[in-house]
């Protein structure tokens, strides 16, 4: 999967993940998938299944491999980000 080239500087997070197992598919027209197991993930939420297809720097069609170590990144554009809000601990006092 190839996402768009955007000039503008995306907000992101790189997590550590693992290949947990191949998925055949129930019917050879449909994708094989791959389970990853998102190592920082809350525990409920830590696999994914993602189309087993990937594309080498050649250009060249690869697939990945049960245990193989990856890399998961979600970027956001500026747009859809803001700022986290401070705990109450950390904001300054109102003087009243």
């Amino acid at each position: 999967m190839q996402l768009e080239d955007d000039s503008t500087e995306k907000a992101s997070v790189t997590l550590p993940g693992t290949v947990e197992k191949i998925i055949k598919p129930p019917h050879p027209s449909l994708p094989e998938k791959a389970q990853i197991a998102i190592e920082e993930a809350d525990h409920l939420y830590r696999e994914i299944r993602i189309e087993n297809a990937l594309t080498d720097q050649n250009g060249e069609p690869v697939r990945l491999k049960e245990g193989a170590l990856v890399e998961v990144t979600v970027e956001a554009d500026p747009k859809d980000t803001d700022q986290p809000e401070e705990p109450a601990e950390r904001r300054p006092k109102r003087s009243t």
